[in-house]
């Protein structure tokens, strides 16, 4: 490599290590700080703005200087694996499971961040599901239910759903929180608080395609070793048709 190739890749290396970190990192020489000053500001801003825009809960309940300095050392320290800009909040949730110190954050704020993101995820999910809905009778009991391919399910220690600058846990919740994020027919981004029930029920619809709901209940109530599973199955049943209703299911097929 030709020695102004080496020279070019030094200054490069500098200026963005002083643009990512300016307190710790000098500037080039030869670069006017007016300059300097206008990137500087313009990257910050621009990760600062999204990062804000995408965790809109977080945002809201952290003190600017905490939040300032939360953002600062992310940029400074974190190594993204895309450089793809909707990537960026995933690449937070990264941040703090990997290089942040959480001590003096809410105990709540790894979970709330995938909360947060869960929504995003869903947002973006290209998938149509107009292409897959089926018939709105049909029996998601009898037959093998469908599952909304955007539904995102998950379970939280904290009741993250509820957080917000009048509600900030500090212990856990008695019971785990279940959630689901998915979009709409009318593509729009929907949440729904699960029990457990319907929770493990939608996890087995996604693990196992070609089962009908009725065996799935029966699963269920063998897994609670409850005495009477024909409740299960009734009350299944109930949550079948909610889940349908709120295109959690987009219907049924034939096994």
């Amino acid at each position: 490599m030709a020695e102004s190739d080496l020279d070019f890749h030094k200054l490069q290396f500098e200026f963005t290590a002083h643009l990512r970190d300016p307190d710790n990192n000098p500037a080039p020489k030869g670069i006017e700080d007016r300059r300097l000053e206008i990137y500087r500001d313009l990257l910050y801003r621009n990760i600062e703005g999204f990062l804000a825009n995408s965790f809109p809960v977080l945002r809201s309940i952290t003190a600017d200087h905490q939040w300032h300095a939360m953002v600062r050392h992310y940029f400074a320290q974190h190594r993204a694996r895309t450089p793809l800009f909707p990537k960026l909040p995933q690449e937070f949730l990264r941040y703090l499971a990997d290089q942040r110190d959480l001590h003096t954050c809410p105990p709540f704020l790894q979970e709330l961040v995938h909360y947060e993101w869960l929504e995003l995820e869903v947002s973006l999910d290209k998938r149509d599901i107009h292409a897959t809905l089926l018939g709105e009778n049909a029996n998601c009991l009898t037959g093998v239910p469908v599952l909304n391919p955007t539904v995102r399910a998950h379970s939280y220690k904290f009741p993250v759903h509820r957080i917000g600058p009048n509600f900030q846990p500090i212990e856990v919740g008695v019971e785990p929180t279940y959630l689901a994020v998915y979009r709409d027919r009318e593509d729009e981004v929907r949440f729904m608080l699960l029990n457990p029930i319907s929770a493990r029920l939608i996890d087995l619809i996604a693990q196992d395609n070609n089962v009908i709901g009725q065996c799935l209940l029966n699963q269920i109530a063998d897994e609670l070793s409850h005495p009477n599973p024909e409740v299960v199955v009734s009350g299944g049943d109930e949550i079948l048709v909610e889940l349908r209703r709120c295109d959690v299911l987009l219907g049924a097929r034939d096994a």
